[in-house]
């Protein structure tokens, strides 16, 4: 798995299987004899861009050892629909059982990292970075981001204590923009503003990036123009859509942050099959 530890997932993919068997499948365990082998597919029914493949295989691992799992892609590759994914060998027990949550992984992997590559293609030719938010679903953020990262995207911040961003509600609780002047720049800093007087008073506190919040892109070349040099970084957010980043991407912005990536789920279709 490139980019993350097995042993960083391995509770996430172990409470998943806990939250789907409960006790035991009383289905395959009523109607499959426990010594019955089979071999399986995992086909792709749509086009996408592939991610999850360890976690899917870690699936199966953690509900019997000695299910065999080979990858028929790579991680990261594009692939049509009718495509092979991975081949199966093993207990038929175990492979039902861990079915759905393998599957699972594997859909909303690929679904997050399908739609990074799309916004990712969008901004070329321009050298804009494309980043996720902290928009997640609680308790898969590290597996989020790792799709994003497979996308062609790269993560903003991870958690709270990673770096100081300092956004509309903080702003409001002090008093605006114009009352951080005496703060400490001891991490990497970023200012979010909504409009140009804000950006000219969020220049003077020098931080490391200024966060341009639903800025017209009339507004952001503004913003480009008026920084020293390409320092602060500039980062457009707010409204970004497949519509209209390429027109943010040429206003001269670092870095445009898209929530949708991981807070609008489309899960790619994708099935299991025994041979």
């Amino acid at each position: 798995m490139n980019y993350i530890k097995e042993l960083d997932i391995k509770d996430i993919v172990a409470a998943a299987l806990k939250e789907d068997i409960g006790t035991r499948d009383i289905t395959t365990e009523a109607f499959i004899p426990p010594d019955k082998s089979v071999k399986a597919i995992i086909l792709a029914k749509e086009n996408f861009v592939v991610c999850g493949l360890g976690v899917a295989a870690l699936a199966f691992r953690l509900q019997d050892k000695d299910i065999k799992f080979k990858a028929c892609v790579r991680e990261g590759q594009f692939v049509k629909k009718g495509k092979r994914l991975a081949k199966l060998s093993g207990n038929a027990r175990g492979i039902l059982t861990a079915e759905r949550v393998a599957l699972n992984f594997l859909s909303l992997l690929s679904g997050i990292s399908t739609k990074t590559r799309k916004f990712v293609n969008a901004v070329k030719p321009h050298k804009v970075k494309i980043l996720d938010t902290r928009k997640t679903i609680p308790g898969l953020r590290l597996l989020e981001k790792y799709a994003v990262r497979i996308g062609g995207g790269f993560n903003h911040r991870f958690c709270l204590d990673e770096m100081v961003l300092v956004k509309d509600n903080h702003l409001k609780i002090v008093g605006g923009i114009d009352r951080l002047g005496g703060f400490s720049r001891k991490q990497r800093t970023e200012i979010e503003v909504k409009d140009l007087r804000e950006f000219k008073t969020a220049l003077l506190l020098d931080p490391d990036i200024i966060m341009l919040d639903n800025m017209s892109v009339k507004e952001m070349k503004r913003a480009a123009a008026a920084r020293a040099s390409r320092k602060p970084r500039l980062e457009a957010s707010g409204g970004i859509t497949l519509k209209n980043i390429k027109k943010i991407a040429a206003s001269g912005v670092d870095m445009i942050s898209v929530g949708e990536l991981t807070d609008s789920l489309n899960s790619v279709d994708l099935s299991l099959e025994i041979l």
